[in-house]
């Protein structure tokens, strides 16, 4: 099931209020200074009175501006607006990070769920080859471990013992096929073998390599 994101919108007179935090941090308005009157900060960002009233009724409250019927706003504070900004900041990093990490997320499970369906038709594959192909051999090399070296077949019972069919040896660069019972087992020798999905295990634990 696909995750929706929240999109978080703020409201116009708050990105107003901090915009012109901003510019009084940029130092394009200076403190004592009147900045527009409510009409024309509205006509300015292109928005109702109400919401230009708004605006400075933030920035009034964080003590940056002072509201004077009569006689406009005028800046009264360089240091709230500079907290105000930091603040901000603070948050937007915040959620910046929180972003980042939601995507890694989900990137990953994305990833997890490719590799997952990769693998499940990886052994599909496998089964259908195996079934349409029941005589591909196992290969395995014999190895100082086992405990049936120069030994015959026969004498350890091979097939008895892991219901599986020797095809062929290969000693070192020569191969040979349909070896017989007599055939024995060295050092470095691989054996060829065919049997059912479970051969391989069998014929691992009986020889120990």
């Amino acid at each position: 099931m696909e995750s929706k994101k929240l999109l978080i919108k703020k409201p116009r007179y708050q990105t107003i209020a901090e915009d012109i935090a901003a510019k009084i941090v940029e130092k394009k308005y200076i403190i004592g200074e009147k900045i527009y009157a409510r009409s024309s900060l509205a006509s300015q960002y292109g928005v109702s009175a109400e919401t230009a009233r708004r605006a400075i009724a933030v920035l009034q409250d964080l003590e940056i501006v002072e509201a004077t019927k009569g006689s406009g706003v005028v800046i009264t504070s360089y240091e709230n607006a500079v907290k105000l900004i930091q603040r901000l900041e603070g948050v937007q990093t915040v959620h910046e990070l929180q972003t980042a990490l939601q995507q890694s997320i989900e990137n990953q499970i994305s990833g997890l769920m490719e590799l997952q369906e990769t693998a499940k038709e990886l052994v599909n594959r496998t089964e259908r080859f195996r079934s349409i192909n029941p005589f591909v051999p196992f290969q395995l090399e014999i190895t100082p471990s086992c405990p049936y070296l120069s030994r015959n077949l026969s004498e350890i019972n091979f097939w008895q013992n892991t219901q599986a069919t020797i095809v062929a040896i290969r000693i070192k660069d020569n191969l040979i096929l349909s070896p017989g019972p007599y055939a024995t087992l060295d050092i470095g020798n691989v054996i060829y073998f065919i049997g059912d999905d479970e051969a391989i295990v069998k014929v691992k634990h009986f020889l120990q390599v």
